[in-house]
């Protein structure tokens, strides 16, 4: 069974997006988590664009949960696992249609698929590959998300339908990111 599966098989959101490459499936692994791999300009940007209203209430003397907290990035995840060179998966906890995304601290993913607290959502990532037939690596990522009541449902449908279409951007550069990553690595360049 796919770790993804075993870590949240219950979902009402998911987003999948993949692309052929000759990097190794290993190689793919290890760059997807790598932290600079989400340090994209695009991403940046629309992460800064996403965080401005809470950063903006904060430098005006207002309550923010932002102010003296990094960018959103890949360091907000927690590692859930990784099944040798087919899948890693990282997760988040919290109410993401909040201005400061509303996370919840958790440790693993025995915390992760514990995890009940009523008007929250859980949010899995995953990166896999699969041999194609002519001998490349397919890359995929599949994103979910599972609210675990009606009112995180509720709160959480029009968010994702507004956030989608540059979520999927999001991901369809960072595989981009991921592969580049792997090829400079497998011709002895660092990563």
């Amino acid at each position: 069974m796919a770790l993804i599966d075993q870590l949240l098989p219950r979902y009402q959101f998911c987003e999948k997006h993949q692309l052929l490459t000759s990097a190794e499936p290993a190689a793919l692994l290890d760059a997807a988590l790598r932290p600079e791999i989400s340090e994209d300009p695009w991403t940046r940007r629309f992460i800064q664009l996403r965080e401005l209203p809470d950063r903006a209430w904060g430098a005006l003397g207002g309550h923010s949960g932002l102010q003296r907290q990094p960018a959103f990035g890949i360091h907000n995840f927690t590692p859930l696992g990784r099944d040798g060179d087919q899948e890693v998966a990282i997760g988040l906890v919290g109410k993401f249609w909040q201005a400061d995304f509303g996370q919840a601290r958790i440790a693993n993913a025995d915390a992760f698929i514990q995890f009940s607290e009523p008007g929250v959502a859980k949010l899995v990532l995953n990166f896999s590959t699969e041999a194609a037939a002519d001998g490349r690596t397919w890359l995929r990522t599949e994103t979910r998300v599972f609210c675990n009541d009606r009112p995180s449902l509720r709160r959480f449908t029009p968010y994702w339908w507004l956030i989608r279409p540059v979520s999927g951007l999001i991901r369809k550069r960072l595989l981009g990111r991921v592969r580049d990553a792997a090829q400079r690595n497998q011709k002895g360049r660092p990563l």
